[in-house]
């Protein structure tokens, strides 16, 4: 798919239904009503799926198992930074976790990151999260409790561990604060709760859920660049409307946050759920307009699993043998954007790449 005639960088384009290959309909955001704005419902037409469509829990479904590793929250800002002269370790950048915290720990384990008792073993190595921490897994919380501690205890020994605000942060978040309140969609009738819910929220993270995760949330960055790769979760241009410059774009967001305003945070949610600004033609365009604007080389972005930007996927159970086997990381864009959503919420991987990644 191209996009249209004086389309910019800065249109979201439309996934098909050849793109997507999925079994039925379902959709992002949770209005009920008639036609909306990308990730409201609206029924499937002729052309395909309506603009930033995002597959939901039908399409990567929730997997429920027992219990898993308890790790009890740190609060980073009570642990000192590392000492100035420090050399900078090696830089790895983390996939979409969504609650699957067994496969986190194996992934960083296996990177050497962490020990086999969950602790922080990678000394001054750098490590960033790009964000969608909880649903549609078992243990979303188990995931952001996993994170802080990791911050703690990798600030403490030299390093750093960090995260970027996905949209899944920005629905949970919306979801604790505003419930069932409706919000100006556009079009139809729209709520966060709705709208998590649709989106594989779990129960046991609500419930669970607690005043310093959505602290924690609520102040983190929504970019940042390392070591020249700019580090976004979505693979929008959207972030261009929140900023010229990469601290602009961060305080937008936080400031907009504080707020607290629904329709504020909905329209926010609404433009971080946005997707493939970057695939297909004008692709390497639409990277070079961030790119251009916030510095960088190469943008490397979560939110996208790697199977929908190569244009299939397999079954719902991952036994399809037609499905793209992810191993790693999905370069595009004439080689300007790295893609580390290895789909692990439709039996894909769980991505941990260090960085810089050669092509």
């Amino acid at each position: 798919m191209t996009q249209g005639a004086g389309q910019g960088p800065e249109t979201e384009r439309t996934a098909t239904l050849r793109d997507f290959r999925v079994p039925a309909y379902v959709h992002e955001t949770g209005s009920y009503g008639q036609s909306t704005h990308p990730g409201d419902i609206a029924p499937p037409h002729e052309h395909g799926y309506p603009e930033g469509y995002t597959p939901t829990e039908r399409d990567l479904p929730v997997i429920h198992r027992g219990d898993t590793l308890d790790t009890a929250a740190v609060d980073p800002a009570l642990v000192p930074a590392p000492q100035p002269d420090a050399l900078p370790g090696p830089l790895y950048v983390v996939g979409d976790v969504h609650g699957y915290l067994d496969e986190l720990m194996a992934a960083l384990q296996e990177k050497g990151l962490i020990d086999a008792a969950g602790n922080w073993a990678a000394g001054t190595a750098r490590l960033w999260f790009l964000g969608d921490f909880t649903d549609r897994g078992p243990d979303g919380i188990g995931v952001i409790d996993l994170v802080m501690r990791l911050s703690a205890e990798a600030a403490a020994a030299g390093g750093y561990c960090k995260a970027l605000m996905g949209n899944h942060e920005l629905l949970l978040l919306g979801a604790k604060r505003f419930g069932d309140t409706p919000v100006n969609s556009g079009a139809g009738t729209a709520t966060f709760q709705a709208a998590w819910l649709l989106n594989g929220g779990q129960k046991t993270d609500m419930d669970r859920l607690q005043d310093h995760h959505l602290q924690w949330m609520a102040r983190l960055d929504a970019m940042e660049s390392v070591d020249g790769h700019l580090l976004v979760h979505s693979d929008t241009t959207a972030y261009l409307d929140y900023g010229d410059s990469i601290e602009a774009v961060n305080d937008t967001v936080r400031e907009t946050i504080t707020r607290n305003d629904a329709d504020e945070v909905w329209d926010l949610f609404r433009k971080f759920t946005k997707r493939f600004s970057f695939r297909d033609q004008g692709g390497a365009d639409a990277v070079r307009s961030l790119l251009d604007m916030y510095g960088g080389t190469r943008i490397v972005h979560g939110h996208s699993p790697i199977p929908y930007l190569l244009g299939e996927v397999g079954s719902e159970d991952g036994e399809d043998p037609a499905g793209p086997l992810v191993e790693g990381p999905h370069v595009y864009a004439d080689g300007l954007a790295i893609a580390m959503d290895g789909g692990v919420t439709m039996a894909g991987k769980l991505l941990v790449q260090q960085l810089p990644l050669d092509i």
